[in-house]
């Protein structure tokens, strides 16, 4: 392996005018498919297409309608909603909102239908008609139905009567949902405005599925803005401390570039798309690249002895030399471990995978070829290598000395951290992926203080035959699981069509309280629904919640806010009452929608991972065995490669004791990343070991003097890169950039501090 060290080496700085024409040219190339770049807003582009509660939630939209909405909260400063004043700004909203880009319908409390009878006769009118012109009294009496009507209370405005809100469900193309969803969230920003304008008195705020989607954008492209500038700047002051020098922190920061830009445009050109957590990559390809040149340059710098063409040219093949195999290496196993991320069941991951593991490969290429090049070019300035040196050396005969009170001490704080991992319980709440600098986080936060979040749990009750929803028994079963429901702490409000045939029995029999309960007979049930299902305005009908055959009707549970594991523990109560109470009724189905969609994915993916991370070590073992040519030091190196994501999650669960979604792919991806120190320590070691002859001590030693503060730099560098992700406002990457920080420092500690005492108790025995 020595000689193909060598020639390779020696062969690129002979042809190295050739690299540094060529390689521009290639990254411009593939820097090109930038320009096709798509950002994708939409939440369901968190699930595959053969995730099982994203086909439950198609399937419902195709039975039912699409319930992407547009929510606006209107908030009384004088703290009362049935006024003259809120109500014509309502009422104004109201035919504002039908305007909305692909609105399908608007609910109010102005426009809700409002049944009378008269005689023989049912009456279907808004509740408000003409809010400028009705009296105080009317006002009364508004309020009186409003707050005794089982649709609207709880729903569209809460007891106390303080706020309200007009929901305005959107049937989006999604055909080019990147335009249309911007789309709708201007013109409702503009409606919102100019409400604003026109009633002073009131506060808008705006919420809804499709303000989620739109700040999925708005979360991407401010930390595109403000990350990725931040996370230059960094790298470039690490830089310039660390490797104390003009030319060489240049020649790194032109690999960065050229990283970033082909290794996204490549990713695009293959088709993939940007995403929240994806658009992060080129800090993480930024942060990875940094690795590569700084032990090329610093070894590069040791063996600088003149600073003429030939002194360059020869220090830069003995970098080459002695740093191939170990950049090599460390750029597979990154590799190996990001595209573990294709086995997640979050596309946007996989996207984030492939992204990084494409970038990392172009700048191993980048490193071994053009870097060389440009540096034997560069002017270089010959220094005195005995501070560092001197530093490492001392380090090292610290270890050497103290290397049974460190294994024993290391040791056992990392079995006490792995001891607190049981402590993290899996639990996520999407509606706070966004943190309040995103004004979809405050809207919605105001909203669920108000009225309960915008988590929503569908049930589909099917009744097995046509018509069948007329059915009193199936009617009553329907009635009593939302009862059961209402009975719940976590549920807000219940929207269901038995409450419409509770208030037409009781309005066609005279408005006898005594009558508001499900019909008794099927001819009857069906007449009281057809007669108001005639009389229903263009857009207010009942499609929503009752199919076109009629054989089944949705059950809308809305509920606060809520943790994955409390959304979870409900739909298991629900489908266990359905189980017990409506056998009749065929096998019970869980709860549909987002809300269900978000609460599975974490434990999907966590699954998932675990056979990732698994795959990744196997492979990554195998690669260290087959390269180290050393079936003990392959196997031993797995104990510090391991341990430190063992050690971050137990100091997580100490001090967190949560997880999600992001958190579940932190194995696999910083697998590849901690054994790069560990490769670049072994090399070492093992060179020492096999071509001087050294003993374990001295090999550490020398490991240490010649790798040491390569290593320190590159991972301060790293660690610096990563805790750049946690000024995110989108949560899934802040908390990924600080898990993965802090396993990378735990990397550090491990081989720094164990590793080397392990190498010389094995050696030794």
């Amino acid at each position: 392996m020595s000689d193909m060290e060598q020639r390779l080496s020696a062969w690129v700085i002979r042809h190295r005018w050739w690299f540094l024409v060529i390689a521009p040219l290639v990254i411009l190339a593939l820097a090109s498919g930038l320009d096709r770049a798509k950002l994708n807003s939409n939440y369901r582009v968190f699930f595959s297409e053969d995730n099982p509660q994203l086909v439950a939630f198609d399937d419902q939209e195709k039975t039912y309608t699409q319930n992407d909405n547009v929510v606006f909260l209107l908030v009384p400063k004088d703290g009362q909603v049935f006024t003259r004043e809120t109500l014509v700004a309502v009422e104004r909203l109201t035919e504002m909102a039908w305007k909305l880009p692909y609105s399908l319908r608007v609910d109010s409390i102005t426009n809700f239908q409002h049944t009378e009878a008269h005689g023989d006769d049912l009456t279907v009118r808004k509740l408000v008609d003409d809010a400028a012109e009705i009296s105080d009294a009317e006002i009364d009496q508004v309020r009186k139905i409003a707050l005794t009507e089982p649709l609207i209370v709880k729903r569209l405005v809460p007891e106390n009567a303080r706020v309200t809100i007009v929901n305005v469900t959107i049937q989006l193309p999604r055909i080019d949902e990147g335009r249309e969803t911007p789309e709708v969230i201007v013109a409702a920003r503009k409606i919102a405005e100019e409400i604003r304008t026109l009633y002073p008195h009131l506060d808008v705020s705006l919420t809804g599925m499709v303000a989620m989607n739109h700040a999925f954008t708005e979360s991407s492209m401010n930390d595109m803005r403000f990350l990725i500038p931040v996370s230059f700047g960094v790298m470039v002051v690490a830089l310039v401390l660390l490797l104390q020098g003009a030319m060489g922190t240049f020649a790194t920061f032109l690999i960065i570039v050229m990283s970033i830009v082909a290794g996204m445009g490549t990713g695009i050109y293959s088709g993939i798309s940007i995403t929240p957590p994806s658009s992060v990559s080129p800090i993480i390809i930024l942060t990875m690249a940094i690795a590569n040149s700084v032990h090329i340059l610093v070894a590069f710098y040791q063996e600088l002895r003149s600073a003429t063409d030939e002194g360059r040219q020869e220090a830069m093949r003995e970098s080459l030399r002695i740093n191939l195999q170990p950049i090599f290496l460390t750029s597979l196993t990154t590799i190996i471990g990001f595209l573990s991320l294709n086995l997640s069941d979050v596309p946007p991951f996989r996207d984030l995978g492939n992204l990084v593991a494409i970038g990392v490969g172009i700048s191993f290429l980048l490193s071994v070829t053009f870097l060389p090049a440009l540096m034997t070019l560069l002017p270089a300035r010959v220094r005195r290598a005995e501070v560092d040196s001197g530093i490492m050396d001392r380090f090292g005969n610290f270890v050497v000395r103290h290397r049974h009170w460190l294994f024993w001490s290391v040791g056992g704080l990392v079995i006490a951290l792995l001891a607190f991992i049981p402590r993290n319980e899996l639990n996520d709440v999407f509606v706070r992926y966004f943190d309040e600098t995103i004004d979809f986080r405050r809207d919605s936060d105001l909203l669920n203080k108000h009225l309960g979040g915008l988590y929503r749990i569908d049930y589909s009750l099917d009744s097995g035959e046509n018509n069948g929803i007329h059915e009193p028994a199936f009617l009553g079963k329907v009635d009593a699981f939302a009862n059961w429901l209402r009975q719940q702490p976590e549920v807000t409000h219940v929207n269901t069509v038995t409450d419409i045939f509770k208030r037409l029995n009781r309005d066609l029999h005279g408005g006898d309280p005594d009558w508001y309960r499900l019909p008794a007979k099927r001819d009857f049930a069906a007449q009281c629904l057809l007669l108001y299902e005639m009389s229903l305005p263009y857009g207010l009908d009942l499609n929503n919640q009752i199919n076109v055959d009629k054989s089944a009707m949705l059950v809308m549970t809305s509920t606060r806010v809520l943790s994955t594991k409390q959304i979870l523990a409900l739909d298991k109560r629900a489908y266990q009452w359905l189980s017990d109470n409506t056998p009749t009724l065929g096998k019970p189905k869980s709860g549909t929608g987002p809300t269900m969609m978000f609460a599975h994915i974490g434990a999907r993916n966590i699954r998932s991972m675990l056979f990732a991370a698994v795959l990744a070590l196997a492979l990554i073992s195998l690669v260290l065995i087959a390269t180290l040519r050393s079936l003990k030091i392959g196997l031993t190196s797995m104990i510090p490669n391991l341990a430190p994501a063992g050690m971050a999650f137990g100091a997580w669960g100490l001090l967190m004791g949560e997880v999600g979604l992001a958190l579940s792919v932190t194995i696999s991806m910083t697998l590849g990343i901690v054994v790069d120190d560990t490769i670049h320590f072994l090399s070492k070691y093992l060179r020492a070991r096999r071509e001087a002859s050294m003993s374990p001590e001295n090999a550490v030693r020398y490991a240490f003097s010649h790798v040491g503060m390569a290593l320190m730099i590159t991972s301060l560098s790293l660690i610096a890169g990563f805790l750049v992700l946690t000024l995110s406002s989108f949560y899934l990457n802040s908390s990924l950039g600080l898990m993965t920080a802090m396993v990378l420092f735990m990397a550090l500690v491990a081989d720094f501090l164990f590793l080397p005492p392990l190498l010389m108790r094995i050696e030794k025995g």
